[in-house]
């Protein structure tokens, strides 16, 4: 385990559609996105974070051997994916590299 899930989760709707609908019912959908993907981060992570963990011991009494990785083993893991992470920050581009990190570290504060 290194810690590598965001959770991304992407809602869309055709610009005509969402330009049709009033403020009011653009706001409902955009609210209800936000608490699908709230539900969905928790069914994703249950038994897997905090103070349950209780997916791992399953799947470990299946015979699977979970390795935690330590902070050494996540670094090299990073330097690693470095290349890949700066050729596709070079074709997406800086600042929405840098949006995204800032959410990422944001949920995780969260």
């Amino acid at each position: 385990m290194w810690d590598y899930v965001a959770d991304p989760l992407i809602y869309v709707a055709n610009r005509d559609v969402w330009n049709a609908w009033t403020p009011a019912d653009r706001d409902i959908v955009r609210a209800a996105a936000l608490e699908a993907g709230k539900q969905e981060i928790a069914i994703a992570r249950k038994g897997l974070s905090g103070n349950d963990m209780s997916m791992l011991k399953e799947v470990e009494a299946l015979g699977v051997k979970v390795t935690q990785l330590t902070d050494a083993e996540k670094q090299a893991f990073e330097k690693a994916i470095q290349p890949v992470y700066d050729k596709w920050t070079k074709q997406i581009g800086v600042d929405l590299v840098k949006r995204a990190e800032a959410a990422v570290a944001a949920r995780r504060k969260a």
